[in-house]
């Protein structure tokens, strides 16, 4: 259970921050934290990361609730074996549910998170909870390699 509180969590924070952004925001404007480095910037984005795939929400909402699916699935079967992959499938799963609902609702994902000093396309606490999500099952799968079975399923179910 604890893992589906860690995706909460992230959802909580991811909507309540683009929440108010929407509130308190005009679109394209932008507040200096760190002048010359990080900005707070109303954005929108209506495709995927680094924003490819513009205005294709017919494919993202479909292939989403897949995602979250094969997520909950995944956390119920790694839940003791597998902790760390456990924290990536919550932390994606959470960040997946945050964008997936700016989509349903708005048609577009909002973005604040602008790092000016690297040039690095805006994202949201969503974006960042599924990048560290993906590097953790990364580490996962580095420090757990695959039998020469290749059935990670049996090897879990099995106590291995």
């Amino acid at each position: 259970m604890r893992y589906y509180g860690i995706s909460l969590a992230v959802l909580l924070l991811d909507q309540v921050t683009k929440w108010l952004v929407l509130d308190r925001m005009k679109l394209y404007e932008s507040i200096p934290v760190v002048d010359g480095i990080f900005y707070i910037t109303s954005h929108r984005n209506r495709g995927a990361a680094f924003g490819i795939l513009q205005n294709q929400q017919w494919f993202f909402i479909p292939v989403t609730l897949i995602v979250v699916a094969v997520l909950i699935y995944y956390l119920w079967v790694f839940r003791r074996a597998r902790p760390l992959a456990s924290w990536s499938f919550s932390l994606i799963l959470g960040g997946a549910v945050g964008n997936l609902i700016d989509r349903i609702r708005m048609g577009e994902v909002v973005d604040f998170l602008d790092f000016q000093l690297i040039n690095y396309p805006i994202f949201n606490v969503a974006d960042s909870a599924i990048v560290i999500g993906v590097a953790l099952f990364i580490l996962d799968m580095i420090k757990n390699p695959a039998k020469e079975t290749g059935n990670r399923f049996s090897e879990v179910r099995d106590g291995r």
